[in-house]
């Protein structure tokens, strides 16, 4: 599924460490390849109907929608700052 990015997404991840943002490219090329990848967890958020969370690692997180046959990527960062606003 093609990715489009926020200008809230290309922000956060410009902030993020290095390391981080290499984990983020990985999640974001398997989220593109397969948005039902186990390895990315992904999974509604509760309130905020139509809004998923998916996983880059144990601490950091990225949501997204989905719009058609593309994903909107909203936010990436820690998992508790990232759902605040998801």
């Amino acid at each position: 599924m093609p990715l489009k990015y926020t200008e809230r997404f290309k922000n956060q991840y410009l902030k993020l460490p290095l390391a981080i943002r290499l984990k983020v490219d990985k999640s974001l090329k398997l989220l593109d390849a397969d948005f039902r990848h186990p390895g990315l967890r992904c999974h509604p958020i509760g309130g905020a109907p139509g809004i998923f969370e998916a996983y880059v690692d144990r601490k950091y997180r990225m949501t997204y929608e989905r719009r058609g046959d593309t994903l909107i990527m909203r936010n990436v960062d820690n998992h508790d700052e990232c759902l605040k606003k998801p």
